[in-house]
């Protein structure tokens, strides 16, 4: 019998479970929940909304070449296909600098919330786009808002969940954009037989959680001291070191290291995600037609590739904090990154069947998905509170720049040098990827580091309660 206040081994396993358990639920404030809902919808319906166009891509260039006085072939298809998709991933990234440098001056949530309107409702609009390049500058505005989503959100997550779980939500925020291109290709098995348009016209449901973000999520008490405090300052006619143009700021030192290691990361992730995730798709049609089959059964197998490829992206996403807190940032992209080009050295340069290609569908996602959580999950761990979200947005919109070539350059090669294959074409571009191991040579590690500060900023505002 113990003795009357000694526990035995089992009793204290089971308090030291009750213990944390209620200790984990109560670090996790109404606040922080709000804001991670608001932020991951937010990305989840922006993936929605990018996943329904790049599953339609195919079926809207076949209608829509024709009116522009193009004959709708393959490799037409791939070219102009290609530069809508590059059209709208330099409008995510002028948008992402953009709105980047008005979230660091007037806040984050008004920022993110005309963001998200204006990608919801030229999303929207393009369903009614009657030649290619109709449809490419309504994508060229609605990538200025998409690219306000990631940047902003992922600020707001490192502001508000200051404690041990900012990686994991990170992650589950970062996992809503897979969870959205899953719910896309939901959608487009269930409704893809009723054509393109109806198709994007559902791209424009994010318009709704505006409402949201603005009644319930609130600016970070951080980033509302430091407005404040500019503001004070410069009634004052005083000025601080970190009161400069926030993009000189970043190309100079001591933030010019962390932007080029951010950049690089975010580079060559975002260069194996789009190249991959843009033409797996047609890859598929192709395939299907080569076996002579009909074109709903291509529909479907698209419908199901998505599927499995973004199952796999919502692990990678949300595991990605969870992973890089226990093995550190640095292995965790590591770990990304190898899964990411075993799968895509497995699946596109050589010739495979359907059931195949399917079988790599949920690693590609896996490794794709997580290292892009990754740029999002460590960048804000680099940067303090005033240069945050442009830093992030910069990062990101340098590799969407290089990125915008990408799905272009793809359908190019295809034609001029590997006779129409695709599936070479992609692994080609996509092996451009390895910028971010250069990257990840020279990235310090940030478990366990306290958040960068601006000068002058103190106590709890000033990010120092440890990871």
């Amino acid at each position: 019998m113990p003795k009357p206040g000694t526990h035995t081994s089992g009793t204290r396993t089971r308090w030291h479970h009750e213990i944390t358990r209620t200790r984990w639920h109560h670090e996790i404030t109404r606040t922080q929940w709000l804001v991670l809902a608001g932020t991951t919808l937010g990305w989840g319906l922006d993936g929605f909304a990018g996943s329904l166009y790049v599953l339609v891509l195919g079926p809207t260039m076949t209608e829509l070449l024709p009116n522009s006085g193009v004959d709708p072939t393959g490799a037409s298809i791939g070219f102009y296909g290609g530069l809508t998709v590059a059209l709208f991933l330099i409008g995510w990234a002028t948008g992402g600098i953009l709105f980047g440098i008005l979230a660091d001056y007037f806040g984050r949530t008004k920022v993110l919330s005309i963001g998200i309107l204006t990608y919801a409702v030229f999303s929207a609009l393009a369903a009614f786009a009657d030649t290619w390049w109709q449809l490419g500058i309504l994508r060229f505005i609605a990538g200025m808002g998409s690219g306000v989503e990631a940047p902003v959100g992922a600020a707001l997550i490192a502001e508000t969940w200051r404690n041990r779980f900012r990686a994991r939500a990170g992650g589950v925020m970062m996992a809503g954009y897979a969870a959205g291109f899953f719910a896309a290709a939901a959608a487009y098995a269930a409704f893809g037989s009723h054509g393109w348009r109806p198709m994007l016209l559902l791209a424009g449901l994010p318009a709704l959680l505006v409402w949201f973000i603005r009644r319930y999520v609130p600016e970070p008490p951080e980033i509302n001291a430091h407005m404040q405090a500019r503001k004070e300052r410069k009634a004052r006619g005083e000025s601080a070191s970190h009161d400069g143009f926030v993009l000189k700021r970043l190309i100079s030192p001591p933030l010019l290291r962390p932007m080029v290691v951010c950049t690089a990361l975010a580079t060559g992730a975002l260069i194996a995600f789009w190249s991959v995730s843009t033409w797996y798709p047609q890859i598929i049609r192709q395939m299907t037609a080569a076996e002579n089959l009909p074109q709903a059964l291509a529909d479907h197998r698209v419908a199901t590739a998505a599927m499995l490829f973004n199952a796999g992206g919502i692990i990678g996403y949300a595991s990605w904090g969870f992973l890089a807190d226990a093995i550190g940032r640095r292995r965790a992209f590591m770990v990304s990154f190898a899964v990411s080009a075993a799968a895509i050295g497995w699946a596109f340069p050589f010739q495979r069947d359907y059931g195949q290609f399917l079988t790599a569908m949920p690693f590609l996602g896996f490794g794709l998905f997580g290292a892009l959580s990754g740029t999002f999950i460590y960048a804000p761990e680099l940067f303090p509170p005033s240069v945050r979200a442009t830093a992030l947005a910069v990062c990101n919109s340098v590799g969407r720049y290089v990125t915008a070539l990408g799905p272009l350059t793809a359908g190019v090669i295809a034609t001029s040098w590997f006779g129409g294959d695709l599936g070479i074409a992609t692994a080609s571009v996509a092996a451009l990827g390895l910028i971010a191991v250069c990257g990840l040579v020279f990235a310090p590690e940030t478990r366990g580091a306290a958040m960068p500060v601006d000068p002058g900023a103190v106590g709890d505002l000033a990010g120092d309660r440890p990871r």
